[in-house]
């Protein structure tokens, strides 16, 4: 039987090209780019012992650079299975999920009737280009030069003219012998039981053909040369040939051209035709855009097949701002690993064709490298504007977290955004909350009754008197934002502020001390310093010796950090209030479960790396044991990181407090 092209071009896009051929290859694990859908294997029709066989689901195509074979789905099947074709349209339809067509008399005069609304279809894109070029063009011409589009890329986009007349297209099409029917079909006419007389849809208006992936014109966008048009950008409207939430303008080029650029490159779809098309003049052909519309599922599907992040660019006013923020809600629930989209936001009262054309190619280029990824732009969205100065506020701030990424569909994504906004959440609190009181409840007393003098490099504390804070304010403050790296864990900012506050500690413990490793990489450097101050003073060292030398290092911004980090949280043992015996109990304390952690994070990328191997290996015996294994030790793992507020409270009961606040 005929299959129709659409039954085809719908199978062979429900299943990727690479799930076809896996069966009978390997894929070479160096070579091969899972995420962007890129595989390599030994050819499977002729011997070879290097990887030279390619295919790309994006695509939907292999390729033998040994042999030369090529093909997709269906030609996979017949050439190395010998199928015959309708046995390899069953095979791709029973891994597709749909139901083969039956013999329809009806549904093969529907494709033949659609593939002569094609032909129509480029016959009136024929006509519009003719027309830009005709006297009645001129206007339209000049305004297109105005926009700075050069007479290649007008002729690349085959940009058109509809002339201001309701029935120049009807006629046009009338004298090439096309049936009413057909241009109602179409949708090149408005017509209908309330139209006495039908009459062009297109009038006065630039035209901008809209391909189908094949490449074939199924629609068309028309931008009025009249201020005072309805609408200044018209759509066709839904036809046998075009569904509008299906499509993305100049889709099949830019795959195309995604086919010749690097593997950072991906696809970016911004908001507008003039938009694509300018970009393209300057350089940047990977770009599509939805139909006047908001992005739906469908064209979020689209693009994912070219790219596993594309690239949603909006424009920095508060309309691609709201825009942006529908984006977020739209790819949320559809992640995958691999799988996601990233934020890029325009200057404001800029859109792309708007710097391009003003400032070139580098600016956009700019735009793209600072594009934000789908997490921040979740929590950019909860916290800006806000104020979270009391703890309701604060709990209704975390609630709203969990309720936004619950949607996400995909287990492991959700759990991984779970613990990425709850990092978020904690840092920035730390980082931007006011301050919320001393380290004991005994120290909090003496200072009511005395005022007794506060530890850490600044020497006595104000009172905090501001008012709610403004996240806003904080947030252009902030690492999350500014690029810098984020405050440290908590773990390690106790090990770190115990020892500058009480760095005799330094010798009792040296050996151990001096191995820390941190993660934080200022931390790091500022380590590096502490322990070329306790070689260079030796037991001579003391606190303020040492908060000096670190001043001088430029690492004083650090301290304070830390050290308000460690206030909040209210772990007054590595205050420089705590009693020595108490720093001492409480740093080792720490120093136990940073080495535990450290340990048990090592011991999982071992498993990790075992169980990888066996599994490559196809080793049965070894692999279940591996993996229980591998989830008691991210059980233990999880275990301690939820144990963040370390050895808070200990020293409460011991009485033991160094200065005034002891008397």
């Amino acid at each position: 039987m005929r299959f129709s092209q659409t039954f085809l071009d719908e199978i062979r896009d429900r299943v990727p090209i690479s799930d076809v051929i896996a069966k009978r290859v390997t894929w070479d694990r160096r070579k091969t780019n899972v995420s962007r859908g890129d595989y390599w294997a030994c050819c499977p029709f002729h011997g070879e012992k290097s990887p030279s066989f390619h295919c790309e689901d994006r695509k939907g195509r292999y390729h033998c650079f040994g042999c030369g074979v090529t093909g997709d789905h269906f030609r996979f099947l017949t050439d190395l299975e010998g199928l015959s074709f309708p046995e390899a349209v069953q095979q791709i339809a029973d891994m597709a999920g749909v139901a083969m067509p039956q013999p329809d008399p009806q549904a093969e005069r529907r494709e033949k009737e659609r593939t002569s609304l094609l032909d129509v279809m480029e016959l009136a894109t024929q006509y519009f280009e003719d027309q830009l070029q005709q006297a009645n063009g001129a206007k339209a011409r000049a305004y297109l030069r105005e926009r700075g589009l050069t007479g290649r890329t007008i002729e690349t986009f085959r940009l058109g003219f509809a002339p201001d007349s309701r029935n120049a297209l009807k006629e046009f099409l009338a004298g090439k012998g096309i049936a009413k029917d057909q241009i109602e079909a179409c949708g090149l006419v408005v017509h209908g039981p309330d139209v006495p007389v039908s009459y062009d849809r297109f009038r006065d208006r630039i035209m901008f053909p809209i391909l189908s992936s094949r490449e074939k014109v199924i629609a068309f966008g028309g931008r009025a040369m009249s201020p005072d048009a309805p609408a200044k950008y018209l759509n066709s409207n839904e036809t046998e040939l075009f569904h509008k939430g299906n499509v993305l303008y100049n889709f099949a080029r830019a795959r195309r051209a995604m086919a010749g650029v690097d593997a950072a490159a991906t696809i970016i779809a911004v908001e507008g035709y003039m938009d694509v098309i300018a970009l393209h003049q300057a350089g940047v052909e990977n770009a599509v855009a939805p139909l006047g519309t908001a992005l739906t599922e469908n064209q979020l599907d689209l693009l994912w097949k070219m790219t596993s992040q594309p690239v949603l660019c909006f424009d920095g006013d508060g309309a691609g701002i709201r825009a942006a923020n529908r984006g977020v809600d739209l790819a949320l629930p559809h992640l995958k690993p691999g799988r996601s989209v990233r934020f890029a936001m325009l200057p404001d009262g800029k859109d792309p064709d708007d710097l391009v054309r003003q400032e070139g190619r580098a600016p956009f280029d700019q735009v793209l490298a600072n594009a934000r990824s789908l997490a921040e732009m979740v929590w950019l969205r909860e916290i800006q504007g806000s104020s979270f100065d009391t703890p309701e506020k604060r709990a209704e701030l975390e609630a709203k977290l969990k309720q936004v990424t619950a949607v996400i569909a995909d287990e492991s994504v959700r759990r991984h955004y779970g613990q990425d906004m709850r990092d978020r959440l904690h840092a920035f609190l730390q980082a931007a909350s006011p301050g919320r009181g001393g380290e004991r409840r005994q120290f909090e007393r003496g200072n009511r009754q005395g005022g007794g003098q506060r530890g850490g490099p600044g020497g006595r504390q104000q009172q905090n008197t501001s008012g709610p804070t403004a996240i806003s304010d904080r947030l252009a403050r902030s690492s999350l934002v500014s690029g810098q790296q984020a405050v440290p864990s908590l773990r390690e900012s106790v090990l770190a502020l115990t020892i500058v506050n009480h760095p005799q500690l330094l010798f009792d413990e040296y050996d151990e001390i001096s191995t820390i490793e941190f993660d934080h990489r200022d931390l790091q450097r500022c380590w590096a310093t502490v322990l070329n101050a306790a070689a260079a003073n030796g037991p001579r060292l003391t606190r303020e010796g040492l908060v000096e030398q670190l001043d001088a290092e430029g690492f004083a911004p650090l301290i304070a950090a830390i050290d308000q980090q460690i206030r909040y949280a209210r772990l007054w043992t590595a205050t420089a209030a705590a009693a020595p015996e108490d720093a001492r109990e409480g740093y080792l304390q720490a120093l136990a479960l940073h080495q535990r952690s450290k340990a048990l994070h090592w011991q999982r990328r071992e498993l990790e790396r075992e169980l990888a191997h066996a599994t490559e290996e196809a080793d049965l015996e070894a692999v279940p044991q591996l993996l229980r294994t591998l989830q008691e030790v991210q059980l233990e793992v999880t275990r301690l990181e939820n144990q963040e507020a370390i050895i808070e409270g200990f020293g409460v009961l011991s009485g033991r407090v160094k200065g005034p606040a002891a008397r």
